[in-house]
């Protein structure tokens, strides 16, 4: 008598369980699909999570290595050899999106001192209790200010932040002022005397605005209120720019939400540069179009180290002080060679001789730069509008 033999969990089904195909091995091979079922077998569900995981982290620590090479990766990703690298767009998505989430951080910490409130003068205002001379005071002044005056040359262009630097060195020199009339420098030298004069300026209010100064001869004045620009858009802008006053980091995070799209439009439209300039070279757009995502994935990947750089400086400011120079050097040595990377790029990829590639890649640098200022002005209003 014979006995039908059950098949075992590990046996291979004799068709394609997605496209009814006959199997020859482990995988079909019209579909792709693997044998291994893993709703049948616990042992083949942990193998997929695993491979499918170390599959693509391979493959994107290969992307990632080959592409501090310049020019490497676009080369061969436009010979053929494509299966071993991540595909360009997924490339440039993924270091995009991750760069910026990181600027955020980067972002939230520079404006973290410069928030309603946030500006602090109380250090400063100990020090100018323990100066004893008008020279002390003089001295402690001249430190702040120039601390502030370091913060507006860094930061001091984003919205809103200039009005509370502004307020901070109006609370300085009033800290100042009062400490002088306290140590009497009012009798004192004609330096102090100018001292005194330098440090009156507008006072602030509880709420951190300046009062307005009286006019002379008795004319009124008025609280200064922004231009009507005019419209249900204008009112907007208006009243978002009002807002910046108290809140000056919504538009830097407004100004970073928007900037990946600003990116997705400038890539296609630096591969139309490219094509233009290598235009008897019979490449295809689309080819082009994979040395420009290439290239801004490689411009993204520097960012990103730089931006992390910033976040690993105050730590190491504290506890590895020389960590904190080393990090700095690096990251200037990174900005400086994203130029450089790009020329080598360019000339792997394309392979014409140096004096071409040098003057065609000033002509796509300035020609980009006025697509990048055209993309990201209007940017960087909708930013202003959408507060």
């Amino acid at each position: 008598m014979s006995h039908a033999v059950l098949p075992s969990d590990d046996t291979h089904p004799p068709a394609c369980e997605n496209c009814a195909t006959p199997l020859q091995g482990d995988f079909c091979h019209a579909c792709g699909q693997s044998t291994h079922s893993p709703v049948r077998h616990v042992a083949h569900a942990v193998e997929e999570v695993f491979e499918s995981f170390w599959h693509l982290d391979g493959r994107i620590f290969r992307t990632v290595r080959d592409l501090f090479v310049p020019g490497r990766i676009a080369s061969r990703y436009l010979d053929g050899q494509r299966v071993r690298y991540v595909a360009p767009m997924r490339l440039f998505v993924i270091l995009t999106l991750l760069t910026f989430f990181v600027a955020k951080f980067v972002v939230q910490d520079a404006m973290q001192s410069l928030e309603p409130g946030q500006v602090r003068t109380d250090d400063v205002a100990v020090e100018f209790s323990q100066a004893r001379t008008d020279d002390d005071v003089r001295a402690v002044l001249d430190a702040a200010l120039a601390g502030i005056d370091e913060t507006r040359r860094t930061v001091g262009a984003l919205p809103g932040v200039s009005p509370q630097l502004d307020i901070a060195e109006t609370q300085v020199r009033a800290h100042a002022r009062s400490r002088l009339a306290e140590l009497g420098a009012d009798d004192a030298s004609p330096a102090a005397a100018e001292t005194i004069a330098n440090a009156t300026s507008t006072p602030v209010d509880a709420q951190g605005a300046a009062a307005t100064k009286p006019a002379a001869d008795g004319a009124r004045t008025t609280p200064r209120t922004p231009p009507t620009v005019g419209g249900p858009i204008g009112e907007r802008i208006e009243r978002n720019v009002m807002r910046l006053r108290d809140e000056p980091q919504l538009y830097a995070r407004a100004v970073l939400g928007v900037a990946p799209t600003a990116l997705f439009i400038l890539v296609p439209l630096f591969a139309v540069l490219l094509k233009l300039l290598y235009l008897f070279q019979g490449r295809l757009y689309l080819e082009h179009v994979v040395v420009g995502l290439y290239s801004h994935a490689a411009l993204m990947l520097g960012l990103l180290l730089v931006f992390c750089g910033a976040l690993v400086i105050p730590w190491l400011g504290l506890h590895a002080l020389w960590g904190a120079g080393a990090v700095v050097v690096l990251q200037s040595l990174l900005l400086w060679a994203m130029p450089v990377y790009l020329l080598l790029m360019q000339k792997r990829v394309y392979g014409q001789s140096w004096p071409w590639t040098l003057v065609k890649f000033v002509i796509i640098g300035v020609l980009y730069f006025a697509l990048f200022l055209s993309v990201a002005i209007p940017m960087a209003g909708y930013a202003l509008y959408a507060l």
